[in-house]
């Protein structure tokens, strides 16, 4: 299968110390491109230098909700140098987490629609983490005008889904869609549109149901093209042949 994971974190939980092995790993499991993501300006940093020295991976900078607190006029100001660098293909991830609630609401909806704002400035989609947030989120992306972007670990509902679509997004689905108990998530793997769909780890948390319990890594996002094409009834090298263009489509990836 020619596999691209759209969402990784290759700087927390040992991953970094096995770079080398653990994109290998990826590379013989047929993942031919990932994307690495920014949580916080030294993880933004990171993943651009990550980009910038390794062909197959690509990054993406800017602030969690989690990290609202700490956004300044010096970090809005590095994220805009990375934003501009080569390789560095979105801005994210951004959004709301009403889950943990690490900083105020009102301030992680400033800071939200502040890089909504940075990310239409230099023409590059979003890519949008929301927990316990999904209407507020979808109401914050309809009046701030982002067309392009993607719904990161979707975990709402079909009817959460079909909203995001409407506003142009794509719906990347992880580890948590193979779990036998995860039916909300496996109707909405059967019913968003095939040209909408993106597939992704979110390493090192979220493993597919093959590894629950043990770190995530790009290799296995395998597994969740396999069980989104079992939902289907459709071929799995299929399956992630058409997710593989869809990222390249959505995130502009292309092999340098």
């Amino acid at each position: 299968m020619r596999l691209i994971d759209t969402h990784t974190h290759l700087n927390v939980r040992g991953l970094h110390s096995e770079l080398a092995q653990v994109l290998q790993r990826a590379k013989a499991a047929g993942v031919e491109k990932l994307v690495n993501i920014g949580f916080d300006i030294e993880a933004s940093r990171y993943s651009a230098e990550l980009a910038a020295s390794h062909p197959q991976v690509y990054a993406a900078v800017g602030q969690h909700p989690h990290d609202t607190l700490g956004y300044s006029e010096a970090v809005e100001e590095e994220l805009l140098l990375l934003l501009r660098q080569p390789k560095v293909v979105a801005l994210g991830e951004i959004g709301l987490d009403y889950y943990r609630d690490y900083a105020p609401r009102e301030l992680q909806r400033e800071l939200f629609i502040r890089q909504l704002a940075l990310a239409r400035e230099v023409k590059l989609p979003v890519l949008i983490h929301s927990r316990d947030a999904a209407m507020e989120t979808v109401e914050i992306l309809r009046r701030e005008g982002n067309r392009v972007g993607v719904m990161h670990c979707f975990s709402g509902s079909w009817e959460i889904a079909k909203l995001c679509l409407n506003l142009g997004f794509y719906i990347s689905l992880a580890g948590p869609v193979t779990f036998p108990n995860a039916r909300k998530l496996q109707e909405v793997a059967r019913n968003v549109p095939l040209d909408r769909l993106l597939i992704e780890t979110d390493c090192p948390w979220l493993a597919p149901q093959l590894y629950r319990g043990q770190r995530n890594e790009p290799a296995y996002v395998a597994e969740v093209a396999k069980k989104i094409a079992e939902l289907r009834a459709m071929d799995s090298a299929e399956l992630a042949e058409i997710t593989s263009q869809n990222a390249e489509e959505a995130l502009g990836l292309t092999m340098v």
